[in-house]
C-alpha cells in the first residue's frame, strides 16, 4: 500500500487505473487494438460513484457487474474480493474523495488465428477518475430539455440485453444528434413498439398525477433507478414499473432522469413542451434531496481507507 496521494504532486492525481495487473496513472491506460472489446464491442462493464469519500451502493454495482460477466460467459480468475479491492486502491491511489469508478470486462485478444470467443483469454480494467455529471449540478436547477427520438429506436432487448451494460452505443449516439438538431439536450429513445426506454446513460422516470412511473423493458436496470424506487417505496409514493408509451408523456406533470453520473437530473420540457410551470416538480426535487442524502446512509456506504 502507498501513501495517500497529494493534491497534484502525485502522478495518479488525475486518476488511476488498473491495466494488465499493475496500477497506472490513468493517462497511460492502454488497452490492445486486438483485444475484441475494443474491436467488436465484446465488453461489459460498471460504473460506482465514491462521494464524500464513501462508495456507494457498491454491493450493487459488484452484483451487477458479475450477472452481466455471467451472461456473457466471461471469467476473469478474480473473485469479488479481488475486484472490490482494485476498485478501492485505484480510488486511494488517486486521493479522489468524488470519484467516478469503472470496471470493465473484456472478451480479450484472440490466439494467433482464433476466432471463437469461448478461446479467449478475458481481461480485467479498471480506473478512478474525478466525478462526471451527465448534467452539472447548476444546469439541473434550470431542468433539462429532452427530446423524444423520432428517427432513431433502441437497438432491440432480443438483439443487445439492455440489463447487461455494454458499449452498443450506436443507437444512443445517433439519437444525441437529432436530439441537438432539434434544439434539446439530450434524448430518450422509443423501442419498436412506441415505448420510451432510455438515453445516453441514464433512465427516465415521468411523475403523473403524483406517481412515478419509469419503464419496465428496453432498460438497463440502473441502480440510481433502483435507488429511486427504493426511495419512493420509503416515502409512500406509488412508483409503476411498465410499458410507458410514447404517446401518452403529455401527459406528464415532472420528469426526471437517473444515473450514477449526476444522480436525480430535473427534465422542464420534452419535445419543446414545458412540464407543470417549466421548473423542476416537487416530487423530482424532494427525490433528488433524498438521493444525495441517502450518500451518508450506512446501509448503502462503503468507505474508502485512504
Amino acid at each position: 500500500m502507498t501513501e495517500p496521494a497529494a493534491a497534484d504532486s502525485s502522478p495518479y492525481s488525475r486518476g488511476c487505473a488498473w491495466v494488465q495487473g499493475e496500477y497506472v496513472p490513468v493517462g497511460e491506460a492502454k488497452i490492445s487494438l486486438l483485444d475484441a472489446g475494443f474491436s467488436r464491442s465484446d465488453v461489459t462493464y460498471d460504473v460506482v460513484a465514491v462521494w464524500d469519500g464513501k462508495f456507494f451502493r457498491l454491493d450493487a454495482h459488484l452484483d451487477r457487474f458479475e450477472r452481466s460477466m455471467k451472461h456473457l460467459h466471461m471469467n476473469l480468475g478474480l473473485d469479488r474480493a479481488g475486484i472490490s479491492e482494485i476498485l478501492h486502491e485505484c480510488v486511494r491511489r488517486s486521493g479522489l474523495r468524488e470519484s467516478y469508478v469503472e470496471m470493465i470486462a473484456t472478451r480479450g485478444r484472440p490466439g494467433r488465428g482464433a476466432r471463437d470467443p469461448w478461446t479467449f483469454q478475458n481481461q480485467f480494467y479498471a480506473y478512478a477518475i474525478p466525478y462526471i455529471w451527465i448534467v452539472e449540478p447548476d444546469k439541473q436547477e434550470a431542468g433539462s430539455h429532452l427530446i423524444i427520438a423520432r428517427d432513431t429506436v433502441r437497438i432491440p432487448e432480443a438483439s443487445v440485453d439492455p440489463t447487461v451494460k455494454n458499449f452498443h452505443w450506436g443507437d444512443l449516439t445517433r439519437g444525441a444528434f437529432e436530439a441537438r438538431e432539434r434544439g434539446g439536450s439530450t434524448v430518450a429513445l422509443p423501442d419498436l413498439d412506441g415505448n420510451l426506454t432510455e438515453g445516453p446513460g441514464f433512465n427516465i422516470f415521468l411523475v403523473v398525477d403524483g406517481e412515478l412511473r419509469t419503464p419496465d423493458a428496453g432498460v438497463l436496470e440502473g441502480i440510481t433507478r433502483r435507488t429511486v424506487l427504493d426511495l419512493a417505496a420509503e416515502q409512500g409514493l406509488t412508483a409503476h414499473v411498465a410499458p410507458l408509451p410514447v404517446a401518452d408523456v403529455g401527459q406528464a406533470d415532472e420528469a426526471f432522469m437517473t444515473s450514477t453520473a449526476g444522480g436525480v437530473m430535473p427534465v422542464t420540457s420534452i419535445d419543446g413542451q414545458p412540464l407543470g410551470d417549466g421548473t423542476p416538480g416537487p416530487i423530482t426535487m424532494q427525490l433528488r434531496q433524498s438521493y444525495w442524502d441517502a450518500h451518508d446512509d450506512p446501509r448503502w456506504t462503503t468507505p474508502v481507507a485512504y
